[in-house]
């Protein structure tokens, strides 16, 4: 069986035949499969944002190819029914919302594919309980609403058309820590219950790395580092050297270890992370087998 989402030696090059010319993607292979949890993550102008263009045919390669469940997609002229079966969702994007009323917001794009009326007003039932907003009054204009709020209407109005492939840029800009946490915990219930593929965009691993059971990390185009997160943390090394943030527990960890602490520190949980700190105490007894860091 196919992947979902394949990408074969993929090369992006934005302004070609100018002096302003630049590869954005260089030789890119992956493969995504059905109902995985994705962060694509890379410091600013690593590709992030060019690459989950390519997912429904926003943008197309310079060389190589792109297939969506089967469907290559330089070479179809249906990228409607990609677009519906890849959905996304862009940075802010609560900046986008125009409708009067959330109920018409929601509608839209239900509306443009040709859903009957009713079967509109099912989905925006059950999207809407899915994502904890059903207690807004869909007649209110989303101009009133929080900021927070805001954005899970416009998300939402993607879930809505029920896709295949939920991929977010950026989802959790400017969010408060509740509402990242909360946030997150809604898209990792829909993709555990409902087999719903996640992608998620982030230059910091700190919230999402919970969450994705596979992380992908660009560098200048390329893909450097791809595997679950326990892999991904073993070399951190690599991350700071390209000016990412690692979670605060594993950075702990990793200082620890750097210090002479005989522990490992790609652990994501608490409870583990402080079982294996007061084993790693006991064995010490009361000798101190810290060393001191020199400092430059």
């Amino acid at each position: 069986m196919s992947s979902l989402i394949e990408m074969n030696d993929v090369w992006y090059q934005y302004n070609p035949d100018s002096p302003l010319a630049y590869w954005a993607l260089m030789g890119v292979n992956l493969r995504i499969e059905r109902g995985e949890f994705i962060s694509i993550i890379g410091p600013t102008g690593s590709g992030k944002s060019t690459l989950i263009q390519h997912f429904n045919g926003l943008l197309k390669p310079a060389k190589g190819e792109v297939i969506v469940d089967g469907v290559d997609i330089s070479r179809t002229s249906d990228l409607k029914s990609i677009r519906k079966k890849v959905g996304m969702v862009f940075q802010y994007p609560e900046t986008q919302i125009f409708s009067e009323t959330i109920y018409d917001e929601l509608a839209f794009g239900l509306r443009n594919y040709g859903y009957s009326e009713d079967e509109i007003e099912e989905r925006i039932e059950s999207v809407t309980k899915k994502l904890g907003i059903d207690y807004l009054p869909l007649d209110k204009s989303p101009f009133l609403l929080s900021g927070g709020e805001m954005r899970r209407i416009a998300i939402a109005s993607i879930l809505a058309m029920e896709p295949e492939v939920f991929v977010l840029d950026e989802p959790l800009a400017n969010l408060d820590p509740q509402g990242r946490r909360e946030l997150l915990r809604e898209i990792d219930s829909l993709n555990k219950k409902e087999s719903l593929t996640v992608i998620i965009v982030s230059h910091d691993l700190s919230e999402v790395s919970r969450y994705a059971n596979r992380i992908i990390v660009l560098s200048e185009g390329k893909i450097i580092m791809d595997g679950p997160p326990k892999e991904i943390f073993k070399d951190v090394e690599k991350l700071i050297d390209i000016s990412l943030g690692v979670p605060q527990l594993v950075e702990l960890l990793y200082n620890l270890y750097k210090r002479g602490a005989d522990i490992p520190y790609n652990i994501l949980d608490m409870e583990e992370a402080a079982k294996v700190i007061v084993k790693w105490r006991k064995s010490l007894g009361n000798r101190d087998k810290l060393r001191t860091i020199p400092t430059a």
